[in-house]
């Protein structure tokens, strides 16, 4: 838990915007979006509240910049994708950026249960659709084939690992039954796996089929 009175108070205006983003973060880490304050965040820092204000008015400003920045930073470690190497390439991106998400319950919080994008962010994913839709193109499919099986990868993404998120906040949640069995609609890798291979097989007859 972030540590009220841990850090020597500054002098006002030695705060930078910056600073009060990775300290939000820092902050939303150890306490949760949710609970996330401007107050407690000044107390981190060492500032007055107001220092934070002069550069976020409200919480839902500092959290669309928080957005902004987890986003630059998944960008970086997810793979781009070869219409050489259409499937294993795609299904690569897919499975990467499910396991960020999932190594990384800030993101998460930020991107897909908010599911508010700041107007950067925003930008910057509309930009990034280019690449991999032109990959599955030059792949074989037409524009419309292309969007609508990334389309379709994105939204098992975004579904399943909100569903297995809401899973780990849920005390008690069981992952199995007590006979080793598995329940059904219990997001897991098994369901991931054998959605995302539907989705991928269905655009390779399409492709065949051209």
């Amino acid at each position: 838990m972030a540590k009220p009175g841990s850090r020597q108070r500054r002098d006002r205006g030695s705060i930078s915007a910056e600073e009060i983003l990775e300290g939000a973060l820092e902050v939303a880490r150890e306490v949760s979006i949710e609970n996330l304050s401007m107050p407690q965040l000044a107390r981190h820092l060492g500032v007055g509240v107001t220092s934070i204000y002069w550069y976020f008015r409200r919480k839902d400003d500092l959290l669309d910049a928080m957005t902004d920045r987890a986003l630059e930073r998944f960008e970086f470690t997810v793979p781009t994708i070869s219409a050489a190497n259409w499937r294993e390439s795609l299904r690569d991106h897919a499975l990467t950026m499910r396991r960020r998400f999932r190594a990384d319950p800030i993101l998460c919080d930020l991107v897909l249960i908010r599911g508010q994008y700041g107007h950067r962010a925003m930008h910057h994913a509309l930009q990034k659709l280019g690449q991999p839709i032109g990959a599955l193109v030059e792949a074989g499919l037409s524009v419309d084939q292309a969007a609508e099986t990334y389309g379709a990868i994105s939204v098992h993404i975004r579904g399943s690992v909100v569903l297995e998120r809401l899973q780990e906040r849920t005390e008690g949640f069981p992952a199995q039954r007590d006979d080793g069995g598995r329940y059904i609609a219990f997001a897991d890798d098994i369901d991931f796996g054998y959605i995302l291979d539907s989705i991928l097989d269905h655009a390779e007859d399409i492709i065949r089929a051209a």
